[in-house]
């Protein structure tokens, strides 16, 4: 019997006995309590499971929720395990947004001084025209090449260190281009004249730059573009998955408006400290500025201690933005309280998955649609850019300094604002997807509308000798030279225009035929013009009559502050549907493609907008050109007179 009982028994259970017991320990496990039995057993499978887990991967849900969870979890401020219990208190959004616009400002800064130095450097120099263009171009290829990438995979891991790589980045391309200026070279100064009948007064010689300033301005400064575009694909797609992962659904449309302004103040910071002084060297003509100039001269030779300090700023935001968590404190109750979206399908990190990644992305006809429209308003912003300050000077008779700084002070603060409201209202109004569409559409056509009025908002052409002018009767149109002026020899290579006592403009005194001029205050009188018969005659304190006097004659129109308010309110209204065009992308694709659909929409951005909008601009500006310099110093000649009536109709049809 019992031989058959133990035949009975499972191997398996013969094999887990113990060979030989004792009475007396079989004895013990009696006694012992059930409990103590199971629960080493228990803790003996818990240690068996982690050691297999890290031998043999968890299933893909297990690994879904264990890495959602992870996410979703609210960090410490430090560096990895080195945590600061101090810097706790600023561990939030709030302070998180006032390094990441101080970072956003200084590469505003960056860009002002960029334009800013490149206008200057080409007016001076013969310029091929592919260092033209990649001068002007290289931020924007080289963020169009490298934003894809950056975006799939920087989407995937810790936008902040990124971020913080961004940081870097931009002092470093900021150093880029203070190295030119830095080196030492001898900067020249530009040919001005004083143009009189039968006597051309050099006030400064014309110095050609070295080759070596040159050679070495242009490579350094692509290089810095090329560096700048890399540092700004952070800044600007992972930057605003980052605030939209972290901010409530409602408020996520004011932090961007303040992200917007936040680099367009940079640039208008940029144009406070520079433009004036780039401006004055470039339109002094007179001898009395020549001192002048030689401190503007000075001032360029030390352009590099504004991009050096650049740099400290974008370094000084380094340090505190390493030390923000992926998820600042507030996050996780956020994140609770947002609607769950649908399960979107995963992608590996392999190109082929990138790729497959780019081709959904591709066939969602809405973020095609949202893309392009977002790369139409960066081309109505580019126009007007183009067009505006020479518009001013031409259609209202003010100088080229005064028409540049009224058209900075119109377009900076509208473009400022615009961001900004745009994205406070959709923001108190808690519009929808629907809604935030809707916002966009009635804000363009507004926009539209009132640019379409700018049409009817200009001066009467005044009349100027050569060009609308035939001086009398006695020269011909299209030509500046005439009977009157024929013996004094005059060249069109600078631009000083003046206004004769009969009302008629001419292009320099000595096309006008003056032989004389005096300093009459801030003024300069002209007389004996040979080109000047008719007109009321005044004279001066010392009894001579004045036939002419420096500057553009008054174009009796007071339509300017119209001008300015139909401008101002259209890139108000234009700039309304940036925040919104931003927010529709982030919600119309699931969390995880956020980072490479504002990826996608910022390559369509560039191609149809940045890159090829200035070129066209440039090109459409110089059809309605009626005169043009032939050259100064070997350069290429620059517009000196347009067609104002063609200009209005070209503005607002290009924009529209």
């Amino acid at each position: 019997m019992d031989k058959a009982l133990v035949d009975a028994e499972p191997k398996a259970a013969r094999a887990q006995r113990p060979e030989s017991t004792t009475p007396r320990e079989s004895r013990k496990a009696k006694k012992r309590p059930q409990r103590l039995l199971t629960v080493p057993a228990s803790l003996i499978k818990l240690r068996s499971f982690s050691k297999e887990g890290n031998e043999v991967e968890a299933p893909l849900p297990a690994r879904k929720k264990r890495r959602e969870r992870k996410e979703s979890s609210e960090g410490s401020c430090g560096w990895g395990c080195v945590v600061i219990p101090i810097c706790q208190r600023f561990n939030n959004i709030y302070c998180f947004l006032i390094f990441y616009c101080t970072l956003v400002t200084s590469q505003g800064i960056v860009f002002g001084l960029i334009d800013l130095s490149i206008d200057s450097f080409e007016k001076d120099n013969q310029l091929k025209t592919i260092e033209s263009l990649m001068l002007s171009l290289g931020y924007d290829i080289s963020s169009c090449l490298v934003v894809v990438f950056v975006a799939y995979y920087g989407g995937r891991g810790k936008i902040l260190r990124w971020i913080t790589a961004s940081s870097f980045l931009i002092g470093f391309g900021s150093l880029l281009f203070a190295f030119p200026y830095f080196s030492g070279e001898k900067l020249p100064l530009n040919v001005e004249t004083e143009d009189i009948c039968q006597k051309m007064k050099i006030i400064r010689t014309c110095g050609k730059t070295s080759s070596s300033f040159k050679s070495k301005y242009v490579s350094f400064f692509i290089l810095g573009q090329f560096v700048q575009g890399i540092a700004g694909i952070p800044l600007y797609v992972l930057g605003v998955v980052f605030l939209e992962n972290n901010v409530a659904a409602h408020s996520s449309g004011t932090y961007l408006g303040i992200l917007e302004a936040s680099e367009i103040f940079g640039y208008a910071l940029s144009y406070a400290t520079g433009a004036s002084v780039i401006k004055a060297s470039k339109n002094s003509t007179s001898e009395e500025n020549v001192e002048d100039s030689r401190d503007n001269l000075y001032w360029l030779k030390t352009w590099w201690i504004h991009f050096v300090f650049v740099s400290l700023i974008a370094w000084s935001a380094l340090i505190p933005l390493s030390c923000f968590p992926n998820n600042v404190r507030g996050t996780a109750k956020i994140k609770a309280g947002k609607r769950k979206q649908p399960k979107d399908q995963e992608f590996g990190t392999s190109i082929k998955d990138l790729f497959a990644t780019v081709w959904v992305l591709m066939k969602n006809s809405a973020l095609v649609c949202l893309s392009l429209s977002r790369a139409s308003d960066s081309l109505v912003m580019i126009g007007v850019s183009e067009f505006l300050p020479i518009y001013i000077e031409n259609q209202f008779m003010l100088t080229r300094s005064d028409a540049t700084t009224l058209a900075g002070l119109v377009l900076i603060p509208a473009g400022a604002v615009g961001h900004l409201l745009g994205g406070v209202i959709v923001s108190k109004l808690q519009m929808s997807y629907k809604g935030l569409m809707k916002f966009m559409i009635v804000t363009s056509a507004i926009s539209l509308v009132l640019l379409a009025f700018i049409i009817f908002v200009r001066c009467d052409p005044i009349p100027f000798a050569g060009i609308s002018e035939d001086y009398g009767g006695t020269g011909q149109l299209g030509n500046l030279t005439a009977p009157c002026n024929s013996h004094c020899g005059c060249s069109s290579t600078v631009y000083s225009a003046i206004c004769g006592r009969d009302d008629i403009g001419y292009f320099s005194p000595c096309f006008a035929g003056c032989t004389n001029f005096k300093a009459l205050g801030n003024q300069k009188a002209y007389y004996n013009c040979s080109c000047i018969n008719e007109g009321l005659t005044t004279s001066d304190g010392q009894g001579d009559f004045i036939d002419a006097r420096r500057g553009t004659c008054d174009a009796k129109c007071y339509k300017l502050p119209l001008f300015i308010v139909f401008v101002f309110s259209t890139i108000v209204f234009a700039a309304f549907s940036g925040v919104p065009n931003i927010l529709a992308i982030v919600r119309i694709v699931s969390d995880k493609q956020r980072a490479m659909a504002l990826g996608m929409a910022y390559v369509i951005l560039r191609i149809f907008g940045s890159i090829p909008g200035p070129l066209v601009f440039k090109i459409i500006r110089e059809t309605s050109c009626i005169f043009r310099d032939v050259g100064r110093c070997g350069n290429l000649g620059s517009c000196w007179i347009y067609n104002r009536t063609k200009m209005a109709y070209l503005l607002v049809g290009v924009c529209k």
